[in-house]
């Protein structure tokens, strides 16, 4: 199978998300197409992208003759016309694209992008909102949820795990939780073995199962 990870890509809504996300895709080198019905929003974003268009991405004809079908990925970033985002969601699969993102506002608003043929949805406002929960919670420095009911998360380490050997603590057996990498004040991350010993001003990498990574955060 091929590497399509830098492949073009279609971006479709250059709102906040959408233009925030053809810029940093075109930052790192990716060639993007962005469209918008705005024609000030695309003039604002003429100078710092090499292709954004004023089109109608819900006319099937339109996104024809921009090359639109032409694409492998594309994103609907369309915010709060839920309209748009769900009709222009469906041109794109009908156009073939085999790999289509959109953008939800809502949980209800993503089943139907689901629905309708989206190979991805996404909530960035969930799942920041939710992410924000996490960390303002325990002693998480930062929080990534992987699929559904994994997380991985930054923390720093109990006190009862300070000064001893992961490998005669227990840990994993007890939180359900592994150590994956550990960084000490003045260092820089280094993977954790056995042999690993935790100190006070140390920051640590744990995965696990959401509610048991909640437990051991919460430890003193």
């Amino acid at each position: 199978m091929p590497d399509r990870r830098n492949d073009p890509v279609v971006v479709v809504g250059l709102g906040r998300f959408g233009g925030s996300l053809a810029l940093e895709l075109s930052r790192k080198g990716t060639e993007v197409l962005a469209i918008d019905n705005r024609p000030k929003v695309v003039q604002s974003l003429a100078g710092k992208l090499t292709h954004v268009v004023v089109a109608d991405s819900t006319d099937i004809e339109a996104l024809r003759q921009i090359g639109v079908p032409d694409f492998y990925r594309a994103v609907v970033a369309i915010g709060t016309d839920l309209e748009s985002s769900i009709l222009t969601t469906s041109l794109l699969v009908e156009l073939e694209i085999e790999d289509v993102w959109a953008k939800a506002i809502s949980r209800d608003h993503g089943r139907i992008l689901e629905r309708v043929g989206a190979h991805h949805v996404i909530l960035p406002e969930h799942d920041m909102g939710e992410r924000l929960a996490h960390l303002l919670n325990g002693r998480m420095l930062d929080y990534m949820e992987v699929d559904g009911d994994y997380a991985v998360v930054k923390t720093r380490p109990p006190r009862e795990y300070v000064g001893v050997p992961l490998g005669e603590s227990n840990l994993r057996r007890k939180y359900g939780v592994t150590v994956v990498c550990v960084k000490g004040q003045y260092d820089e991350f280094t993977y954790a073995d056995s042999r690993t010993v935790l100190g006070y001003g140390d920051v640590i990498v744990i995965a696990g199962k959401i509610e048991q990574v909640e437990r051991f955060t919460e430890l003193p």
